[in-house]
C-alpha cells in the first residue's frame, strides 16, 4: 500500500491543492465565488470536450458562457439546459448548415455543471462537501482496492477497473457519505443517497474512459498534474451531482 501511496504523490499533491482551493470556497460561501469556481471548470472542460468529440467551432464557447452568465441570476440553473438546446435547434433550423455535433459538449459537460450549480443553490455548500465526499471516497476506494487485491475486469470499456476495486470504492462511499450529509435527511436516507449516487459517480468515470478511448487519448487534458484534464478530475461529479439533484428533490 505503502508503493501505491508513494507512485502517486503527484496525483495526491494535486488534489490536495484542489481540496485547499475548495476549503477556501466553503468558508467564502457565496453565490458568486461558487458559480466563479465551477464555471473555471465548466468551460475548461467544454473545451476538453470539444477535443473529445473532435468539434471545432466558437458557436459552443458563445452557448456555454452566455448560458452560464444567466445561471448567476436564475436559481433553477439545470432548466436553463433546456433553454440552450431550444436556442440551438431553433439556429439548426434556421442555418441548415451549423455541425449537429456542438450539441454534445452541451450535453457534456456544461448540463452537469449547472445541475451542480442548481445543487448548491437548492441545498447549500453543505451539499457540495457531501457529494465531494461521496465522489473522492469511491474513486479512491476504488483506485487502492482495486490495485491491491483486484483481479476480476470490470468492463472492456476501462480494463484497469476492478469489480473488487468498485465495490471496495462504494463501501468507502456508504461509511463516509452520510457522515457529510445535509441535516434535512436521516441516516438511512442518506445512505441509500450515497450509495447511489456513489455508483452513478462509477458510470461518470466510465463515460470519460470510453470518450478518451474513443477520441484515442490517454487524458482529457493535462492542466491537472497527475490527473490529466479537468474531465479526468471531475468525470464522476458530473453524473453524480445530476443523480444526487434528482434524489434530493425528491425526498427533501
Amino acid at each position: 500500500m505503502f508503493e501505491l501511496i508513494k507512485s502517486s504523490s503527484t496525483r495526491i499533491m494535486t488534489a490536495l491543492a484542489l481540496f485547499a482551493v475548495f476549503i477556501l470556497v466553503s468558508y467564502i460561501d457565496t453565490l458568486f465565488v461558487v458559480w466563479l469556481f465551477f464555471g473555471v471548470f465548466m468551460i475548461i472542460g467544454v473545451d476538453e470536450a470539444m477535443k473529445l468529440f473532435k468539434v471545432e467551432n466558437t458557436l459552443i464557447y458563445q452557448f456555454a458562457g452566455i448560458t452560464w452568465i444567466i445561471a448567476y441570476f436564475y436559481t433553477q440553473a439545470d432548466d436553463l439546459i433546456f433553454v440552450a438546446l431550444v436556442v440551438f435547434a431553433s439556429i439548426l433550423a434556421y442555418k441548415r448548415d451549423i455541425d449537429k455535433r456542438i450539441i454534445l459538449p452541451l450535453l457534456y459537460p456544461l448540463a452537469s455543471f449547472l445541475f451542480l450549480l442548481a445543487l448548491y443553490n437548492g441545498f447549500g455548500i453543505r451539499v457540495l462537501w457531501w457529494i465531494l465526499f461521496i465522489v473522492a471516497s469511491a474513486d479512491v476506494g476504488a483506485y487502492y482496492v482495486g490495485r491491491s487485491i483486484g483481479k476480476t475486469k470490470f468492463c472492456e470499456t476501462s480494463p484497469n477497473k476492478t469489480i473488487e476495486g468498485l465495490i471496495g470504492g462504494i463501501i468507502l462511499a456508504a461509511i463516509l457519505g452520510p457522515l457529510f450529509a445535509i441535516e434535512q435527511v436521516s441516516y438511512f436516507t442518506a445512505l441509500l443517497i450515497s450509495l447511489v449516487v456513489a455508483l452513478s459517480s462509477v458510470f461518470g468515470d466510465l463515460f470519460e474512459s470510453y470518450l478518451k478511448r474513443e477520441a484515442d487519448v490517454k487524458d482529457s487534458g493535462n492542466i491537472l498534474p497527475g490527473h490529466g484534464g479537468v474531465l479526468d478530475r471531475t468525470d464522476g461529479f458530473l453524473f453524480a451531482g445530476i443523480v444526487m439533484l434528482v434524489l434530493l428533490r425528491a425526498v427533501v
